[in-house]
């Protein structure tokens, strides 16, 4: 084999990864937030789940990033294990989708589809447009890259020395262990199997070892999930180790039957297989179409047998424990599709702090308890921390290529943030106040802390309806908010007056006017700052919308 058969092989190889990673990468940033919904909405049970899995890896071509991001959901809470398990088996038998492509004869149009991506994305005005060329681009790379392959293999057929090497790969492990090397290596099957497609395509390859050569591809196919598990919490691991599991136990059987009846196998894929080619696509898609039919009804044991290998529980962080993020972070799973969903999910937890927080401090306003007022300072550095810590990590993913709609919001999750930690000042605040009034002995009257309980109550509210709507984009209440917040806007200018009545009666001393009004003061701020937050997507998109069409933004909630 001489040197320009080996340069060109390599060169082959590297358009074809390059164009498969350009082509997955496009069509994450065009249609993944929309995928992303879907793999949410539609994985209630192992069969739905199973379905969206085929059909979000068929999409994407690549079931390295489905199971990534299964993995990511996992982590963050949002997926169970079974139904992980069910969108793992389907991205197993949806990652065939590119060898199905590739046995088709359609290299030769290779330049034809990328010379189209190329004027998409250099002539377009839209950038839907551009981002749709990009998918053409990359799939044009794909099969210029085959090409380019298919005709250095053709040399090797004539080279004796190559031949008897490939033909002389007569041992099912060692076959399995080379496609699983080369898999891993790659970090995808796709392009494993797409090799030996070209292989047995030249006759390079004998048929039975190709079977086994893919079986090794799909354990190798593995790696890309467990890799990204490792920082995960525990979930994450097993997720990741349900697809190991599916691919050895399926790879276990496939060898049973293989050992039985090789012969009778190879003539059935042979009779709706043209060639050897279509005979590796086919062998592919029926490997693993046999191996879901099997293992599905035994999903349950196999997210049993993934719990028992990875064994433990996470240590729970919980609201005292400070300086640590829970679902974003250099310790945890980063995945470009799933970032925002993480963002959101922190988020909460941050509202979370920051309204027990407030009523904490308000509590401590009425108690006077020391302990409660210090756990207000210990938190409220801890949200400081969190809001430093996320700004930090929006910054660093807006320079990332994020699904289009992803990037639409990112700009309402700075102001998110803010508005989050604004609230915890307002905590901070009512320890201050509950602090001063233990020093100075001031007294609130009864009806001052009755008002201040129900005021509270109706922030409790619209807290809760504004972070509905924002971390589950739950709308039902979004009227209600905006009602609530009028009301609150009556409510203290009320307080204000019966406030100023008390003091002409002499009911209350100036001391405990002054922190009765700045309280309920507060209140109201903070309850703008949860309309904020309820309206932040919609007035991003609003934003955008009107700054395309060269009209001047909408006014911003009050702060």
């Amino acid at each position: 084999m001489n040197l320009s058969v080996v340069i060109s092989l390599c060169g082959g190889l590297g358009l074809f990864l390059y164009g498969m990673k350009v082509m997955s990468k496009a069509i994450e940033t065009v249609a993944g937030a929309k995928l992303r919904h879907f793999l949410e909405i539609f994985t209630t049970n192992r069969f739905t789940g199973m379905i969206v899995g085929l059909i979000f890896t068929a999409v994407i071509q690549s079931s390295s990033a489905c199971t990534a991001m299964v993995v990511s959901f996992v982590n963050a809470g949002l997926m169970d294990l079974f139904q992980a398990a069910g969108v793992i088996f389907g991205a197993n038998i949806g990652t065939t989708v590119t060898s199905q492509l590739v046995s088709f004869n359609i290299s030769k149009y290779a330049p034809i589809i990328l010379l189209a991506g190329v004027v998409c994305v250099m002539f377009a005005k839209k950038q839907k447009v551009k981002d749709s060329g990009e998918i053409i681009v990359g799939f044009g790379i794909l099969f210029m890259g085959l090409q380019t392959m298919s005709s250095s293999m053709s040399s090797l057929k004539t080279d004796p020395a190559v031949a008897n090497l490939l033909l002389s790969i007569d041992s099912p492990l060692l076959a399995t262990i080379v496609g699983m090397l080369i898999t891993t290596i790659v970090q995808s099957s796709s392009v494993t199997v797409s090799i030996v497609l070209l292989m047995a395509q030249q006759d390079l390859l004998t048929l039975p070892m190709c079977l086994y050569i893919i079986m090794g591809c799909n354990i190798g196919a593995c790696t890309t999930a467990i890799i990204a598990s490792l920082p995960g919490k525990k979930d994450a691991k097993r997720a990741a180790m349900i697809h190991l599991w599916f691919n050895i136990i399926g790879t276990a059987l496939m060898y049973v039957v293989l050992a039985v009846a090789m012969d009778p196998v190879i003539r059935f894929i042979q009779l709706f297989s043209a060639d050897n080619g279509r005979f590796v696509a086919n062998a592919h898609t029926l490997i693993k179409v046999a191996q879901v039919i099997v293992l599905l009804p035994f999903i349950k044991p196999i997210v049993k047998l993934s719990i028992a290998t990875v064994r433990g529980e996470d240590r729970k962080i919980g609201y005292r424990e400070s300086f640590q993020l829970k679902y974003i972070g250099s310790k945890v799973i980063f995945n470009p599709a799933t970032a925002m969903i993480e963002v959101v999910k922190e988020l909460d937890r941050m509202a979370s702090l920051a309204s027990e927080n407030l009523n904490r401090a308000m509590n401590a306003l009425v108690t006077l308890d020391e302990d409660d007022i210090e756990e207000v300072y210990k938190v409220e550095e801890n949200i400081n921390f969190l809001n430093h810590a996320i700004t930090g990590y929006l910054v660093q993913i807006n320079q990332l290529p994020l699904p289009i709609e992803d990037l639409k919001s990112i700009g309402a999750m700075f102001h998110v943030v803010n508005d989050i930690e604004r609230i915890g000042d307002h905590a901070e605040n009512a320890a201050d106040a509950a602090r001063t009034r233990k020093e100075n002995g001031a007294v609130l009257s009864h009806d001052a802390l009755r008002e201040l309980g129900e005021m509270m109550d109706m922030v409790n509210t619209i807290i809760g309806y504004s972070m509905d709507i924002f971390a589950k984009s739950d709308e039902t209440h979004l009227q209600d908010v905006i009602e609530l917040e009028d009301k609150i806007d009556l409510e203290e200018r009320r307080l204000q007056e019966n406030h100023v009545k008390r003091l002409a009666a002499g009911e209350c001393t100036p001391e405990a006017g002054m922190i009765f009004s700045d309280i309920v003061s507060g209140l109201e701020r903070v309850a703008d700052h949860a309309t904020n937050i309820a309206f932040a997507i919609k007035e991003e998109e609003d934003n955008l919308n009107a700054a395309k069409q060269g009209a001047l933004p909408i006014k911003e909630a009050k702060q």
